[in-house]
């Protein structure tokens, strides 16, 4: 079974080999690339498959389908030294980070972003127990912000010079979605 979960219009199911070229589309769109893996560093298909079909086996990957259309990507982990270089200071916790992007910009703007990253976060905090979801955005991505507050996460911290990002080091806030008790 590829999928993951359904909600609404929006489906997550696993990556397949399939999906490669709409990877090397999506993160060859200067658009998509502003904010997740750079402008200057586009890809190609030996990069996707490097990136995405031979790295990390904690990391699990997937692709984001909206009424039955392939729209974007995301991955989820458990938070630990190899998966992230953001310290989790409390080891009695279950906790995930995850990162996402919508590659069809005209998808962008329609509240689907925000239903993802709810449903994702529902997903990860029902079906894998997590007591927290983090994730780094940029300082300047004022767009994916507002969808993650919207969303129920929290400013924890500002990561300063924390992603190398178009030539330079960026600034970043570690965000996260903590659990109610």
């Amino acid at each position: 079974m590829f999928l993951l979960f359904e909600k609404d219009n929006l489906s997550v199911r696993y990556l397949q080999e399939k999906d490669k070229h709409l990877l090397v589309k999506w993160l060859s769109n200067a658009k998509v690339l502003e904010f997740y893996e750079g402008r200057d560093n586009p890809f190609d298909l030996e990069k996707v498959n490097q990136s995405f079909y031979h790295g990390d086996e904690t990391v699990i990957k997937c692709m984001v389908e909206y009424q039955g259309v392939p729209i974007g990507y995301i991955q989820f982990y458990q938070v630990n030294s190899k998966t992230s270089t953001i310290d989790h200071d409390d080891a009695d916790e279950t906790v995930y980070g995850m990162d996402q992007f919508i590659g069809e910009p005209d998808y962008w703007s329609k509240g689907i972003g925000t239903l993802l990253v709810k449903s994702m976060v529902e997903y990860l905090m029902e079906q894998v127990e997590a007591d927290r979801v983090i994730m780094d955005p940029q300082v300047t991505n004022n767009r994916a912000l507002k969808c993650y507050e919207k969303c129920g996460f929290k400013r924890v911290k500002l990561l300063p010079k924390h992603e190398f990002h178009e030539g330079e080091y960026r600034d970043c806030w570690l965000i996260e979605y903590k659990k109610s008790i």
